[in-house]
């Protein structure tokens, strides 16, 4: 982009005050989304489930949210007689604040021009980009170790200890997942992976397999069902967070939000373009303007809520999984696809880099046929259902009809019927 020179970039003075009103107005948004995304999921559950959802507080029930926080904040603060009364309180105000700051270089909209420069639509617009993010964004799990451990709860404790192991896993398929958009990008800065979808096609059309293990990897990261293994409520009780109460408590949740808020943010940026309005290179050419700005925050908004959408969906839809099928996606499953992937991709962008196909609908066809045979293969070759049940056996359907048979000669209903039979 060429810049004229009454658009330089703001310094000085207005750049430390462009920081503060972006601060203020980005973190009292966040906190408000936040808050209406608890409702948001009610009301998507009772959706699903065919009922109604909250609707009595407010208009169509948007004061709910309001409501449940009046309530957790004159509920009693309870301390575990036996618990570390340091590190238990601490514990949730690090989940908290790791889950508000791992936004801080996502890109939200184009640059808006101002009088006094252009300002970037993104807090703190960092060289190391989505590394920033992945690197704060794995301090969270430090809250839910310290809230399991400081509680002396053995529910606590083990929640928090699966917490820590899901995490770890998943984080490094996550960050996996990434390298394959650094490979094409060359860059790890947010707003070049934005401009390289716009000129070159989107990542999840280039790196559908990427797009595939981040999701995956995102849902685990941020304790989402069927990932939700260090709640558990039917085994845990409710995990790290059961000896909590009050604010305390809602913390770990307006936390969990949080985290979806962000993913789904990054998700967006890695993947789909950002704030990149499709099918039109009027947003990222020519020098920036309010309407630009405008409508790429409106593109990137209706990304993001597409993928919290999705988190609820799956949240209402599927089940748990045991916690050995969770280890096994992890290690034996998306790790090594991901390894595989990482050189499959670097060796085809050489390849076309020997052919001189660079960034264009060409390289993005042959990177999606490339896609489309892995996924192939993956699904209906390598898995075909066995990999996510390594403690199930895949029977012969004679072998099926046998056991069925045998099961209902067994039952007492069978049985009842064998006795009128003798008995006539």
């Amino acid at each position: 982009m060429n810049w004229t020179p009454s658009l330089v970039p703001v310094s000085g003075t207005a750049f430390v005050i462009a920081s503060l009103v972006k601060m203020l107005v980005f973190f009292g948004g966040y906190l408000v989304t936040v808050a209406m995304l608890t409702l948001a999921e009610r009301k998507i559950s009772a959706w699903i489930q065919d009922r109604h959802g909250p609707n009595r507080t407010g208009p169509g029930g948007l004061l709910q949210p309001a409501a449940d926080g009046l309530k957790n904040l004159m509920k009693e603060e309870l301390q575990p007689a036996a618990g570390h009364r340091v590190l238990f309180t601490l514990a949730p105000a690090i989940a908290f604040c790791t889950a508000l700051v791992s936004w801080a270089v996502i890109p939200f909209a184009a640059p808006l021009p101002t009088p006094w420069g252009v300002v970037p639509m993104a807090l703190a617009e960092l060289p190391v980009g989505f590394l920033f993010t992945l690197a704060i964004s794995s301090l969270g799990v430090y809250g839910l170790t310290l809230a399991g451990w400081a509680s002396n709860n053995k529910y606590s404790l083990l929640g928090g200890l699966r917490s820590s192991a899901q995490m770890i896993s998943y984080e490094i398929a996550m960050g996996m997942s990434i390298v394959p958009v650094l490979l094409l990008t060359g860059n790890v800065a947010l707003d070049s992976v934005i401009r390289q979808q716009a000129s070159g096609g989107w990542n999840v059309l280039n790196l559908t397999v990427a797009f595939f293990v981040f999701v995956n990897a995102a849902f685990a990261e941020t304790n989402r069902l069927p990932f939700d293994l260090p709640e558990a409520e039917s085994e845990l009780v409710a995990g790290y967070h059961t000896e909590y109460s009050s604010m305390r408590f809602s913390m770990f949740f307006i936390a969990e939000y949080a985290n979806m808020l962000t993913a789904s943010g990054l998700m967006a940026t890695l993947f789909l373009g950002g704030w990149d309005i499709p099918f039109t290179r009027w947003d990222d050419t020519g020098d920036p303007t309010l309407l630009k700005t405008i409508a790429t925050l409106g593109s990137f908004l209706l990304k993001t809520g597409a993928f919290l959408f999705f988190y609820m969906w799956i949240r209402w839809t599927l089940p748990r999984f045991r916690y050995d099928q969770l280890m096994s996606l992890g290690w034996k499953v998306l790790l090594p696809l991901m390894l595989g992937y990482i050189v499959l991709v670097a060796a085809v962008l050489l390849a076309l880099q020997a052919a001189g196909i660079g960034a264009g609908w060409t390289r993005t066809g042959i990177l999606l046929v490339m896609n489309a045979v892995v996924l192939g293969v993956m699904f209906f070759v390598v898995d075909r259902g066995r990999l996510l049940s390594p403690t199930t056996v895949r029977l012969k359907r004679i072998d099926v009809e046998r056991l069925r048979g045998r099961a209902l000669e067994r039952s007492p209903l069978a049985a009842g019927a064998r006795g009128e039979l003798m008995g006539d």
